[in-house]
């Protein structure tokens, strides 16, 4: 096999210059460890950014692909199918109870685009209220409601309004007969892991539902991770359309956006559409690791984890960390200055995290993580702080 740096300049000979390559090639994985093709190591601490929940090659989901590619990859969703037909039941069932219908597609941004798509066709307006900090995906429409970086214009002539995330006194007369919808995040994870105070994800879907709007909320991130299905549980918010993706199949490329049934009801035959989404594979997959996630307890296990970690890296007492932040295992440590030495002296001690702007370390680990794992965490974030 070729080495690190063969694979690393071929990648980046190959593709344009869209991402900063991080040195080593992942080549292999298994649980919460992945091996780079140097042979070398690592704790795996950030899912392939919230991805692999159940970590690398679990057992029942890679039973649950082996047996569905034998089967049927793919199938038109003209078409029925029993595989998806199931998923779907199993989505719905652990999804808060006024959602009642899924459109099924292959990401994040493809379902965030799709609940945009959704909340202008049923109220017939075209303005959105989004959140400063928010992140919502690159493609067209998401990338007009997520928020513009330093130095970027608001999307004003797309028709989006962002206002402060976290702000109740900026939800109040910001919604009119013009807007859709309000466009939220439960927990913001490119934007730092900002958890909300308990009642504003309640404050916005009543400022939206005021005014004749609905509240989406983005849970492409938060879905499975923060010791809930959905994030929305923790509060009960009753959100109009919920878009997700991320975790749902543990790799598999998904997405999902949930509908009330006022929502679905609304909607034509023939407005949307996916050739891909809702394939066999992927929603044998998801069904697998929704599955094991209930009959392994690990919604419970990922509150228990996430406190120890949170609570680790605050005793290690550093003045180099600014705040800690976060809910079940979806954690961010703030620090006082950029974040990218860290992260790189991170990877050289064994430990795969991720950024979340120029000053935050983001922690996403699989919820099959151990609590000897998280201590190695606390212990090489430590060592690394002490040497940068």
């Amino acid at each position: 096999m070729p080495d690190n740096a063969t694979i690393v300049a071929a990648d980046a000979a190959l593709q344009p210059p869209m991402y900063t390559k991080r040195g080593i090639a992942l080549v292999r994985g298994e649980g919460v460890t992945l091996w780079d093709a140097d042979g070398n190591s690592y704790l795996d601490a950030m899912s392939n950014y919230g991805v692999n929940i159940l970590g690398h090659g679990h057992p029942a989901v890679t039973e649950a692909i082996t047996r569905q590619a034998t089967t049927l990859l793919n199938a038109h969703q003209s078409f029925g199918n029993d595989v998806r037909a199931r998923f779907l039941e199993t989505l719905l069932e652990i999804a808060p109870g006024n959602m009642a219908t899924v459109w099924l597609c292959n990401s994040g941004a493809e379902a965030i685009e799709a609940g945009l798509k959704f909340a202008k066709t049923v109220t017939g307006r075209n303005r959105m209220v989004a959140m400063q900090g928010s992140y919502h995906g690159r493609t067209g429409a998401a990338s007009e409601v997520t928020a513009p970086k330093p130095g970027q214009k608001d999307a004003v002539e797309a028709d989006v309004i962002h206002i402060p995330f976290n702000n109740l006194d900026a939800l109040d007369g910001v919604v009119d007969d013009q807007v859709a919808a309000i466009i939220v995040e439960p927990i913001q994870g490119e934007g730092g892991i900002q958890v909300p105070d308990e009642g504003y994800l309640t404050a916005a879907a009543e400022a939206a539902h005021r005014n004749g709007a609905l509240l989406i909320l983005d849970e492409v991130q938060t879905a499975f991770r923060t010791g809930a299905f959905f994030a929305a549980e923790h509060e009960g918010v009753q959100a109009d359309i919920i878009c997700t993706a991320k975790a749902l199949a543990n790799g598999v490329p998904i997405g999902a956006t949930l509908l009330t049934q006022e929502v679905s009801s609304g909607l034509p035959s023939g407005l949307h559409g996916s050739t891909f989404g809702g394939a066999p594979l992927a929603c044998a997959a998801g069904l697998a690791t929704i599955q094991t996630i209930q009959t392994e307890g690990l919604l419970a296990r990922s509150v228990e984890l996430g406190e120890q970690l949170r609570g680790g890296i605050a005793e290690l007492e550093s003045p180099k960390i600014r705040a800690i932040r976060g809910q079940g295992l979806m954690t961010g440590v703030e620090l006082r200055g950029r974040m990218t030495p860290v992260l790189r002296g991170l990877q050289e001690r064994g430990v795969l995290a991720l950024p979340a702007g120029t000053q935050i370390v983001r922690f996403l680990p699989p919820l099959i993580i151990s609590p000897g794992d998280v201590d190695r965490i606390v212990s090489v974030l430590g060592e690394t702080l002490e040497s940068v």
